[in-house]
């Protein structure tokens, strides 16, 4: 594979009900300064307000915290609910923060996913895909052209807006729409030849879906005269790895049943339909379903592999789901052991160093025989010369 993968998080985040908010915003910094040393390419940041568990309200300070903190990966929102937010002011946030991380930023605008979040402002989910369109469509004007843009309907009164800055990326930071099985985001990321997050790509329907996906976005791409890069494509899956499976097993006894429950009786998320009622189960649905990896770091060179293939064509980048499954320490050697064994299958570095080392052992037994007899004449030398001197 001669495409060089780029690897990431995808940081709700989840945390259990309960624990100390404080320590668990902060851990998930401490994460991103982790994939940061570790040489991770993207971590993107969510935005949710209710149901307790996905307790960060604002990527966009997330992203300025973790920016300070970290020196090269690149930081991007997971995505922003643009149906609860003016598009204008969006748009001036992300030039900010392109501006102070120096490039380092990404945009990421979904519907909003959470039924609970939207209500509570008067958003139901039956107008949430709409706004994102109707959004979408005004950042990329602000964005693209320095043209007024004037744009009125039940939540926005915008009157002849303008950005008073301009990006500082050249010509534009990487936005991205989310995807979980239906048309919806691959269709506008077709219309305006921006990236597509697929989150839901390791579900059932998701995965599926990820070659039609593709096609959707060229044709919409055709259609409206825009370009579509596959570069700019990210897969999310779910993985934990350790030593051994057994390890795995122990790791995610963790979390993984706050995680389940969540998604099974909490989060009114239908499209994450995950079934199990222990542990035991939860972990044979991730691996067995084709959701996830809880082992080895092969596993999740063959879950890769996997979505690959299916995505008939290739993609940019693959993003885990940070679940939180395991406590910190084992969630980052689990981070630590992708980044020194899955990265480099990916990455053209695997092959380079396996056949150099196979090269070196096939020689060794002549080149050893050389270097033997190279010391034997050079030490009797050493004594010829040695018995001169002493004559």
């Amino acid at each position: 594979m001669a495409h060089r993968m780029r690897f990431g998080i995808f940081l709700a985040p989840f945390h259990k009900p309960g624990i100390n908010p404080t320590l668990a915003l902060e851990q998930d910094l401490e994460l991103v300064q982790w994939l940061d040393r570790c040489g991770y390419d993207e971590a993107w940041f969510g935005e949710h307000h209710s149901a307790g568990t996905e307790i960060s309200a604002s990527p966009e300070l997330m992203i300025a915290f973790a920016a300070e903190r970290t020196r090269h990966i690149r930081l991007g929102s997971g995505v922003v609910s643009m149906s609860y937010h003016n598009p204008l002011w969006v748009a001036e946030r992300f030039v900010q923060l392109d501006h102070l991380t120096r490039g380092r930023v990404m945009l990421g605008v979904g519907p909003g996913s959470l039924p609970s979040d939207g209500i509570m402002i008067g958003v139901t989910q039956e107008h949430t895909r709409r706004l994102l369109e109707e959004g979408l469509g005004v950042i990329m004007k602000l964005l693209t052209t320095e043209e007024p843009v004037t744009f009125k309907n039940d939540r926005w009164d915008l009157r002849e807006a303008r950005l008073h800055l301009r990006p500082y990326s050249n010509p534009l930071f990487d936005i991205a729409v989310p995807a979980v099985a239906s048309p919806t985001g691959p269709k506008l990321a077709g219309m305006h030849g921006v990236g597509l997050l697929s989150i839901g790509a390791t579900t059932a329907a998701g995965f599926d879906a990820l070659a039609l996906h593709w096609d959707v976005m060229e044709a919409q791409a055709k259609h409206y005269k825009t370009t579509v890069d596959r570069n700019k494509w990210r897969l999310v899956g779910m993985v934990h790895c350790a030593e051994s499976m057994e390890q795995a097993y122990r790791d995610v006894e963790y979390g993984i049943e706050q995680w389940f429950d969540y998604f099974q009786a909490v989060a009114a998320f239908p499209q994450m339909a995950v079934p199990g009622n222990n542990v035991k189960e939860m972990i044979s649905f991730v691996n067995d379903s084709g959701m996830g990896a809880i082992g080895t770091p092969d596993m999740v060179v063959a879950q890769i592999e996997r979505l690959w293939k299916q995505s008939n064509g290739g993609f940019g980048a693959y993003l885990m789901l940070a679940h939180n499954w395991a406590n910190f320490d084992a969630t980052r050697r689990s981070y630590d052991l992708i980044a020194r064994h899955v990265f480099p299958r990916f990455q053209g570095h695997y092959d380079a160093t396996m056949s150099a080392s196979a090269r070196a052992r096939a020689a060794r037994p002549a080149l050893a025989e050389v270097h033997a007899k190279a010391v034997e004449v050079a030490t009797q030398k050493y004594h010829e010369e040695a018995a001169k001197r002493a004559g």
